[in-house]
């Protein structure tokens, strides 16, 4: 079963042992989005939505996520969060909201999982604050963005 490394040599399930890897910083992007209907990003506009302040509780929501990665994700191992940003913006094209976090630390295995994290908790919580005036809405495109390093260095995702 090479390349997976939460496997061992037999298939069984384990955590990667990163006590040998070096402390590098690393930080990773992932961005998602949620689809609403037209009159539901008319309301959030308006700042009229039946639980308040809809963006700012979801940005809230994204970084706690990013920090209990560990205790939600089996194999992923608690790292010390330097910073986990989450930005939110109206799109009008969708219609609904973009989702982008960043996260960073100092650490020996990387922190892409934590920025997924965040984006999916944070769309979820968009979903949560909105769903009393909107049971149509999508939550789609949850993605690394971007990765820098560690032993397999950076990556960026290509523009779609």
């Amino acid at each position: 079963m090479s390349g997976l490394t939460h496997l061992d040599g037999a298939g069984r399930v384990n955590m990667v042992d990163v006590g040998d890897k070096p402390v590098t910083q690393r930080r990773a992007v992932a961005s998602g989005y949620i689809m609403t209907q037209e009159a539901t990003l008319q309301l959030v506009f308006a700042g009229k939505a039946p639980k308040g302040s809809v963006t700012t509780t979801a940005e809230i929501a994204g970084i706690m996520g990013a920090k209990k990665t560990a205790e939600l994700i089996p194999l992923c191992h608690p790292l010390p969060l330097t910073k986990v940003a989450v930005r939110i913006t109206p799109d009008s094209s969708l219609p609904g909201f973009r989702v982008e976090a960043e996260a960073q630390t100092a650490g020996q295995t990387g922190i892409e999982m934590e920025a997924l994290t965040a984006v999916s908790v944070a769309c979820l919580t968009l979903y949560d604050m909105m769903k009393a005036v909107d049971k149509t809405m999508t939550i789609g495109g949850i993605k690394l963005t971007a990765k820098s390093g560690g032993k397999s260095g950076d990556w960026t995702a290509e523009k779609a």
